[in-house]
């Protein structure tokens, strides 16, 4: 048996990781299908506006309580009111779980609360 040239080697070792996308936010490593959702996502009401600036966005539980949508801030556990124009209508979440994009609570340029986007996705 003749040995693997280093280049082909290499190639080989290289390949497998290229194939697949590779999102960061925040610590967390998003990979595959919600990491390219969250690269395209935009927010309803602004749809020149990015839902996501890969530290925002991540999924959660969501309930449907008195006619609107609740998220859960992951910072605080605390359940936000989600405004109907935040709510994504176009798209279908990557994998099938409610996904939230807002920033965390006291953060000094959002209002209180801000909500970007939001997905309720089909297991909700």
């Amino acid at each position: 048996m003749r040995p693997i040239p280093a280049t082909l080697w290499l190639a080989l070792m290289v390949a497998p990781a290229a194939a697949q996308e590779i999102h960061r936010h925040g610590n967390e490593v998003i990979t595959g299908e919600v990491g390219r959702f969250y690269e395209t996502w935009r927010k309803p009401d602004k749809p020149n506006e990015s839902c996501c600036n890969r530290l925002d966005c991540y999924a959660t539980e969501a309930r449907f309580v008195n006619d609107r949508w609740q998220a859960k801030r992951r910072e605080d556990g605390k359940w936000l009111n989600i405004p109907e124009q935040k709510i994504e209508r176009n798209r279908d979440m990557p994998d099938s779980r409610a996904h939230l994009c807002a920033p965390p609570p006291n953060h000094p340029h959002y209002e209180k609360d801000a909500v970007f986007c939001f997905g309720a996705g089909s297991g909700s």
